[in-house]
């Protein structure tokens, strides 16, 4: 049983328009890499490898000439259309064939997340919904909870309440962008009813989870970065943000190629073979300074 990912880049990107009328904006760039790769290499952190890409029939072609099968990076990467926007939940509908009997990770297209835990947070979280069930979430302190779904806590670090956009929060913590379930969660969404605005609610789901007792909560804190690229604020500062960080320091953020060399998906010479077919680029000579010194980057 390997866990699957779901990395859904639908939606209509209204609010970006209009840079996204004649491209979705999972395929607009953060700073020096396409958007998509930013939870796409998350979701490897996490050490999955099988990872569906759900968006619109439009814009499918488009990402699947970016991404490929996947095989570069040691990864199966499959696709599905979404012909209209569903609610986050509809992605276990699209992808239930996908999924099969295994677990699921979902996250947002859009969402960028950073910082020397991740990957240790994610894999141990992908480890735990293998073993003992259930759904986990990420959550993240904000000064604005009003804006998000919002989890609360009990006195035992328990998930005990979670609601969308709440005009009184009962905590700081908002839900990002990225879910852990067992294979319950096929079952859930199909019984799914569409919300007030008409869509199928990721919050509905949490809540059975939250229910049944079987919903976990894993703290992203200090250390650690969350950022929506849903605005065009919010993507300027995202870019900025990678752009600081790699300059800085040296190394790439979300480099997928660079992930899977780390992870042992790929060896010396398949990375080579990549660098090679960016030769004279600086994105090139990244990867070809892994192979000399394996020390040009933190690890994704």
């Amino acid at each position: 049983m390997a866990t699957k990912g779901i990395v859904l880049a639908g939606g209509h990107n209204t609010r970006l328009h209009p840079a996204t009328i004649g491209v979705c904006k999972q395929l607009l760039p953060v700073y020096d890499k396409p958007m998509v790769y930013y939870p796409l290499t998350t979701l490897m952190l996490g050490g999955v490898r099988d990872v569906l890409v759900i968006s619109t029939p439009r814009d499918v072609p488009r990402l699947q000439e970016l991404l490929g099968d996947g095989s570069q990076w040691g990864l199966a990467i499959a696709y599905a259309a979404q012909d209209a926007p569903r609610g986050l939940a509809d992605a276990f509908i699209l992808g239930r064939r996908y999924v099969g009997a295994d677990p699921v990770a979902l996250i947002l297209g859009d969402n960028v997340f950073f910082g020397s835990e991740l990957s240790r947070k994610a894999q141990q979280a992908v480890a735990d919904v293998d073993e003992q069930g259930g759904a986990t979430v990420f959550t993240y302190p904000v000064k604005d909870p009003q804006q998000f779904g919002v989890l609360a806590l009990d006195a035992a670090g328990r998930p005990a309440h979670i609601a969308e956009k709440p005009t009184k929060p009962r905590s700081n913590l908002a839900v990002t962008g990225l879910y852990l379930y067992d294979n319950d969660v096929l079952e859930i969404a199909a019984t799914l009813r569409p919300s007030p605005r008409g869509e199928l609610e990721i919050t509905d789901v949490n809540r059975t989870y939250l229910r049944e007792g079987r919903l976990r909560a894993v703290q992203f804190g200090r250390g650690m970065a969350w950022l929506d690229t849903g605005t065009a604020e919010a993507l300027l500062e995202a870019s900025l943000f990678v752009q600081t960080i790699e300059r800085r320091q040296g190394l790439k953020i979300a480099c997928p190629e660079e992930v899977a060399w780390r992870m042992g998906w790929i060896n010396d010479e398949a990375l080579a073979r990549l660098a090679a077919g960016l030769a004279g680029r600086p994105y090139g000579d990244y990867l070809n300074a892994l192979l000399t010194t394996g020390e040009a980057a933190g690890g994704g």
